[in-house]
């Protein structure tokens, strides 16, 4: 055997061996690219689409974090009970909150199609003194204000395909015509209470025109339907650069009363925005006796004191960081309110508000006019109240 028959023969070998292993090799598969979030700039910054998907999704929300004094029950004052001599003193009211907020929006041959959630836990004291008791070697005494957890909300949760919209919401009743006011207390004289089921319909003509019409269920023991019949809400509203005109009108189906609303909001300026508002509602079904179980007087719609009432005030922004908001109100009955503050925006997205309140109770105490009180457990005919509040947005 020569030297080139050797090295055939090992090369054949080694050919002979590759082969076999490689009939035994691992393929490993290439990794898939990688797919990353992408923003979403057609409904507004924040949003971004869903992998896999053309829904664009934004999360959101606000942690914020109230201290309160005052007259107990009417703004936010709180009492509770020494743990050493049963004695009763003034306390703060405290309430921490966490907000988590989801939008969606996705472009379909129907129109756009939406969704909105708005969930609330919160944790701090009730505000409840004198509605429970406890006893101790003392005797027994008002079970205070205790601090805990308040539960969770679910404040909204709505469906909406171009007009249409369905599900948990507040009532157009307040959110077509607009909230009385920047103000944190502007319900002092109330404008219609707020958390129902609703199936709305939206139409804007897109020159300033707009309306709504919607079919609520309400909610509570006195505002919640009774029948198949719905409550039913209808606005219009005129919007221009100079700024609006709104008018809504509901049927309350419990009582068969009809309350309605209008509103004018001016920007004077950059600076200064101002709004005025006026409410009027029929009672002739709502004057239940002073003593019945539950008392009302007011229905769902009109909430308010007597037939009329009326809500004023305004914005007006020192500079970028700094506002000061007004709201002054009244109503049939002679109840009244004042509620200014102070919004400071220390840093983008952290803002803190200082605000004074006061109201009147026209009724207060007066057993014939029970059912023309405010839904507030307050002490005093005039109370005065203050709120510090702390709110981080994101």
């Amino acid at each position: 055997m020569n030297i080139k028959s050797l090295l055939l023969g090992s090369a054949a070998a080694l050919i002979a061996v590759s082969g076999a292993r490689a009939a035994d090799a691992v393929t490993v598969a290439e990794p898939e690219p990688a797919e990353y979030v992408k923003i979403c700039d057609v409904y507004g910054s924040g949003y971004f689409y869903i992998p896999g998907t053309e829904t664009c999704l934004r999360i959101g929300g606000y942690v914020r974090y109230d201290i309160g004094l005052g007259d107990v029950g009417s703004f936010d004052g709180a009492k509770s009970v020494d743990h050493q001599n049963g004695d009763v003193h003034s306390t703060w009211y405290k309430n921490a909150r966490f907000t988590l907020k989801t939008w969606t929006g996705q472009e379909t041959e129907l129109g756009t199609l939406k969704t909105y959630t708005e969930t609330r836990f919160n944790f701090g004291n009730h505000n409840n003194y004198g509605t429970g008791t406890f006893t101790d070697a003392y005797g027994a005494h008002p079970a205070g204000n205790p601090a805990g957890f308040k539960g969770v909300s679910l404040n909204f949760a709505w469906i909406q395909l171009g007009g249409l919209r369905v599900g948990k919401d507040e009532s157009a009743f307040d959110t077509f015509i607009g909230y009385a006011g920047n103000v944190i207390q502007d319900t002092i004289v109330p404008y219609g209470d707020f958390d129902t089921n609703v199936v709305q319909y939206y139409f804007d003509a897109g020159n300033g025109f707009s309306a709504v019409v919607s079919l609520e269920e309400g909610s509570g023991i006195i505002g919640t339907i009774d029948s198949y019949v719905p409550h039913v809400v209808g606005g219009v509203k005129w919007t221009q650069g100079w700024g609006a005109i709104t008018g809504v009108v509901a049927y309350d189906a419990n009582y068969e009363e009809v309350a309605g609303k209008v509103r004018v909001d001016v920007n004077v300026t950059d600076a200064i925005s101002l709004f005025g508002m006026f409410g009027y509602g029929t009672d002739d079904n709502l004057n239940d006796p002073a003593n019945a179980i539950p008392a009302h007087g007011r229905g769902f719609y009109k909430q308010w004191g007597g037939n009329w009432a009326w809500w004023a005030g305004g914005t007006y922004k020192f500079n970028e960081k700094t506002s000061f908001n007004l709201q002054v109100s009244g109503d049939d009955d002679k109840n009244y309110g004042v509620a200014a503050n102070i919004a400071y925006d220390i840093v983008p997205g952290f803002t803190v508000t200082a605000e004074v309140d006061y109201d009147h109770y026209g009724h207060f105490n007066d057993p014939a006019s029970f059912t023309n009180v405010n839904w507030t457990n307050a002490d005093k005919k005039n109370s005065v109240g203050g709120l510090l509040r702390f709110q981080r947005s994101f």
